[in-house]
Formats: structure tokens, sequence, C-alpha cells
């Protein structure tokens, strides 16, 4: 059995555990979170979402990546590369802070807020919740600064999966030699503005 296949195998194991486990209350955006050092470059190795076709066929799925910066006070510019049918596409995302609540948005955008769930810099479970027309969907990202991750810190993206109900939609993204969403995201300045019709 592949690298691969026993981290999916083990995510599954993890959600069949959490399933029978009462629901928590959801997690709190962290106030005290340093985003200088949350900034840089972020391999995506997981992701949760409750909207369907978010991900290519499992053939075609690769690692994502994603680069935050720091613009100003108050403004992030987060820029993501997701495999999808048509290949690997980035996404260019400039977020202001709200003046309530431990996270950014931009609505002009589709983008209600993107929140760092848990981090200790090494790993981060990211919540970005898009809408438009009155829809609204939850994506969970799992973002890491290697290419693998720890059982430990992949079970804390379950917990939140579970507790947010995104979990029946956990996928691993497969990481196989050179197959990840590089390109784009080191070379941010051919990156287009994001189209959220097209992701879910």
């Amino acid at each position: 059995m592949g690298p691969g296949r026993l981290t999916c195998v083990l995510v599954l194991a993890l959600v069949l555990a959490l399933g029978s486990q009462p629901q928590e209350q959801p997690p709190r955006e962290s106030h005290n979170l340093n985003w200088n050092k949350f900034s840089g470059f972020w391999y995506i190795l997981a992701v949760a979402s409750e909207s369907r076709g978010f991900l290519p066929g499992r053939d075609r799925r690769k690692l994502g990546a994603s680069v935050v910066k720091v613009l100003k006070a108050g403004q992030l510019k987060v820029v993501l590369a997701f495999s999808r049918s048509q290949g690997c596409q980035s996404h260019t995302l400039i977020l202001r802070k709200d003046r309530k609540k431990a996270m950014f948005r931009n609505t002009l955008k589709g983008v209600e807020g993107f929140h760092v769930l848990s981090t200790d810099y090494s790993y981060g479970v990211v919540y970005v919740r898009l809408g438009r027309a009155g829809r609204t969907s939850k994506t969970l990202l799992f973002f890491s600064r290697e290419n693998t991750s720890s059982f430990p810190n992949m079970r804390k993206f379950v917990d939140v999966c579970e507790i947010l109900e995104v979990a029946n939609g956990v996928t691993v993204l497969p990481k196989d030699g050179n197959r990840w969403c590089s390109h784009p995201v080191l070379h941010t300045r051919a990156s287009r503005p994001i189209k959220w019709g097209a992701i879910g």
C-alpha cells in the first residue's frame, strides 16, 4: 500500500471514528494570530467542501499550493492554486480585515470569510466561507509548510471538518512526485482573479 493510499485510509478511519461522537461547538477564530508568521508559501494537502464538483476526478488531483502575504495593516493577499479539470489554476484574492471578527473578507468577490481556525505556523486549518446570490458554502483547507503532514495535525483537520459537518467531503490530495500545482503560485503575476462559479 503506497503512502497516498495509506493516508486516505487513515483519514477515513478518523472520519468513521468521529462520526459517533457528540457534536462540539464550532471552533473560534484566533484573535492573537500573527499574520506575519503565517505568511509565506504553503502546500494544500487536503480539502473538505460541501460544494459538489470542487475538485476534478481522482486521477487528475494534485497537491494544491498557496501564498499568503500581508500587504499592509488590515489587508491580506492570498493566492490559491488547485488542480481543476482544465489543469492547475490559480486564484488571487485581496482580503480586508473585518472590524469585529478575527477574519478577512472580500464580499465583492464572494468571500464572506477567510479564517485560520488552528495553526502552529507549520500547519494550518483554514476555513473559507463563500457566498453569492444568497447562497453560502463552506470549504476547509489543510495547509502545511511541508508536502507531508503528521497524523496528529491531520487529526486536527478532520476534527474541525466533523464539527463543521463537512467530514463526508474530506479529500486528501495525492503526493506523487512532481504532481502538485506549484507553477501558478510561484508565478503569481500570471494568476487570474478568482471565479467562484467555476469552483462551487
